[in-house]
């Protein structure tokens, strides 16, 4: 059996590492070609050509870079039509891997797979009727997106989400996080800014208004900032003059598996998180961490935006459970006011979310068979191996 997988970004190199060993594990026979990174090539991809490449985002990266990618996409397409695999997976990054998928589906009848679903469900559903001319098959990670691509005319598969995978901190890794950092026993509150700069430029003054409210309710909760590398100086910057002395995670202070380690201990520790809108929420639900989602925006961008919203909130722990018990502060409710008390409330009521973060978890496929071998079966059965 020959695989042929695009992956164009970090997080797609992971749900292709696991898929790949899910591949393999069923299929020992397999056969790999195509552009990963790290974690594919640990499963035996000898990639084309550097994933970083394809990694850009943003009309200002990708403008200077556009005809390289344009000639990666011909090239990449052509690699596929050349070694007519048994099927052809795209993982994420449609602006690139469903251009490949098109230019295949052009010239072949080769089976196109594209893990990670489009999140029709929120906004521009006709995304799926226009993927649904280059691809077959669509893995996804959120239990009720499968129905949203059947319609389109596509089979489609609930594989579980990687989060469930991923490792929690222990009781026994979270007292070694306190005493490494001086925390004691004091209520933690967890602020994550985002990982763009452009989020940590909109949200950081925000939420350090946002922070001294709080903390003048609660002077003893310790604030705590896991940084992403490529935001972390920023970070660093924006909050010299936040109240509180926060505790800045900073990951390039030691090395990638230490940092992991920290920041899961740190998820763990909290008492609460005010973090930015995005699939953070999903983590913070892992570690049993109760939370308040902030996110901000310009007001046209809100004005243009939220009409074409098929959804009432962005958290996906509301969504997956079916509830709305995480309070959300988004476009011109991103206010330190409002985030300050939403905070407080929280920490008033912390077991409010525990029920809906546990449902949600659930229903992500904790506790049943791995993603990524979940992805296999599903990859399989639709090829009539399964």
């Amino acid at each position: 059996m020959r695989v042929f997988l695009v992956a164009g970004e970090p997080s797609g190199d992971r749900l292709g590492g696991a898929l790949m060993a899910g591949l393999r594990q069923l299929v020992p026979e397999v056969r790999f070609d195509g552009i990963g990174g790290d974690e594919m090539q640990a499963q035996g991809l000898v990639s084309r050509f550097p994933m970083d490449e394809l990694s850009v985002m943003g009309v200002a990266e990708v403008l200077p870079k556009y005809f390289h990618l344009k000639r990666r996409i011909a090239e990449t397409a052509r690699a596929v039509i050349e070694t007519a695999p048994d099927v052809l997976i795209t993982i994420d990054s449609p602006d690139f891997c469903l251009r490949v998928a098109g230019l295949v589906k052009a010239e072949t009848r080769i089976r196109t797979v594209h893990y990670v679903a489009p999140s029709v469900w929120a906004w521009r559903p006709k995304r799926a009727d226009r993927m649904a001319r280059v691809i077959d098959h669509v893995l996804a990670l959120l239990p009720f997106e499968p129905p949203y691509m059947q319609a389109a005319g596509m089979d489609c598969d609930f594989v579980g989400h990687p989060v469930v995978a991923e490792p929690v901190a222990t009781a026994q890794e979270v007292d070694a996080f306190r005493v490494r950092h001086g925390l004691g026993d004091a209520p933690v509150l967890l602020v994550l800014p985002g990982s763009r700069r452009g989020e940590v430029g909109k949200l950081a003054p925000v939420f350090g208004a946002a922070l001294a409210p709080v903390l003048a309710a609660r002077p003893d909760l310790r604030l705590v900032v896991p940084a992403a590398a490529p935001v972390a100086a920023m970070v660093r910057q924006m909050t010299a003059d936040w109240p509180g002395a926060p505790l800045i995670l900073d990951p390039r202070d030691t090395d990638a598996a230490a940092a992991q380690a920290d920041k899961r201990a740190a998820f763990a520790a909290a008492s609460v998180a005010l973090a930015a809108s995005g699939t953070v929420a999903l983590e913070l639900a892992a570690a049993d961490t109760p939370m308040v989602m902030a996110y901000k925006v310009n007001w046209l961008t809100w004005q243009l935006v939220r009409p074409m919203m098929r959804i009432d909130t962005a958290n996906l722990v509301n969504l997956v459970s079916e509830t709305r018990l995480v309070p959300e502060c988004l476009g011109p409710d991103c206010r330190p006011d409002l985030i300050a008390a939403a905070v407080l409330g929280v920490l008033e009521r912390p077991e409010a979310q525990k029920e809906a973060m546990a449902l949600t978890m659930e229903r992500l496929g904790l506790r049943g068979e791995a993603p990524g071998l979940r992805a296999a079966r599903a990859v399989l059965k639709g090829m009539g191996q399964g």
